[in-house]
């Protein structure tokens, strides 16, 4: 397996960028979007529309193969819209971090074509609040096309001395919750490339998705839920796939076996014992995966505030 990152946007990809050379003419908020697009949606030029009309920097637009429309034709349409193309197949996590790369905006706000995207969805009042809380991510209130809302709320628990991430259904203004759903949210742009960034090795969406977000919680940051901004499903809604894959290994060595002493973070000595049964790897695999952790961990101790033990126990008070 490759080596933990230890900067951010460390992996690249062969890729085409165009259009994007002309600033927003209706530019009014410090405010960027990412739009992750899957599915050649009908309704996306109308939403790139929107979302250019309400005043926002800069469009990346992630396109998912460079035939899926002409692409050319439509960035010559919208100058203020940078397409982005990878031309070999990569995650969500490295298709948001080159994409972060492309913008110089305060926050970034990532979305998905399978949402409806009206005109005037975002306000000058909302994004303002979102500047000045300096908050690492801010995720939405979330419903489905007929208006029933989808849980955006997730706790860290602790089963049995096995960490679980549990729904709540719970929604609630600047509740604290793990991480932001399908990876959509507002985000501190500077904030994410001070914590790395996705990691492009961890190739399952969600447990990359959960990386980060945990590591931002271990690192002193927050992610909260705001009812001030709701987007809807333009279709039906796609459950996350939560299976523990052996992706799964790095998040745990990451994130849940590191301990908080004194002012640092450290992976306990004498803890390799426990991982190698955990992990059903050979012996030199879960070695070497250790050992990699280890040296992560060490790399970045100072910057641990918190361990998992504590942010379980005490959760709710970080808010």
């Amino acid at each position: 397996m490759n080596t933990i990152p230890s900067t951010f946007n460390e992996y690249q990809i062969d890729r085409i960028v165009l259009g994007g050379k002309q600033i927003n003419p209706c530019a009014s908020l410090d405010l960027s979007v990412i739009m992750l697009n899957s599915n050649g949606s009908h309704l996306r030029l109308q939403s790139l529309e929107n979302l250019l009309n309400a005043g926002v920097k800069t469009i990346v637009s992630v396109e998912p193969n460079p035939d899926s429309y002409n692409v050319e034709e439509v960035s010559r349409r919208y100058p203020s819209v940078k397409f982005l193309i990878p031309r070999e197949k990569a995650n969500d996590g490295v298709l948001i971090n080159m994409a972060m790369a492309e913008l110089d905006s305060k926050y970034v706000l990532v979305l998905r074509d399978c949402f409806h995207i009206p005109a005037g969805i975002i306000s000058k009042n909302l994004v303002e609040n979102i500047i000045s809380s300096d908050i690492y991510c801010i995720v939405p209130r979330v419903v489905t096309s007929s208006g029933e809302g989808v849980i955006t709320n997730f706790l860290p628990t602790a089963s049995r001395g096995t960490f679980k991430i549990e729904p709540n259904p719970l929604t609630q203004d600047s509740l604290p919750t793990l991480y932001p759903l399908n990876f959509v949210g507002f985000y501190n742009r500077e904030k994410f490339i001070q914590l790395g960034g996705f990691d492009y090795t961890i190739t399952s969406p969600y447990w990359q998705n959960a990386d980060l977000s945990l590591r931002s919680w271990l690192w002193g940051q927050r992610t909260l839920l705001t009812t001030k901004f709701q987007i809807s499903y333009s279709e039906e809604v796609k459950v996350e796939n939560i299976t523990t894959d052996h992706t799964y290994l790095r998040f745990y060595l990451k994130n849940i076996l590191p301990r908080y002493k004194a002012d640092h973070g450290v992976i306990p000595c004498f803890s390799f014992l426990g991982f190698f049964i955990r992990s059903s790897c050979g012996i030199f695999e879960a070695l070497s995966q250790y050992n990699d952790a280890k040296n992560w961990v060490n790399k970045n101790k100072y910057r641990f505030q918190r361990d998992i033990q504590y942010l379980i126990e005490n959760w709710m008070d970080l808010k």
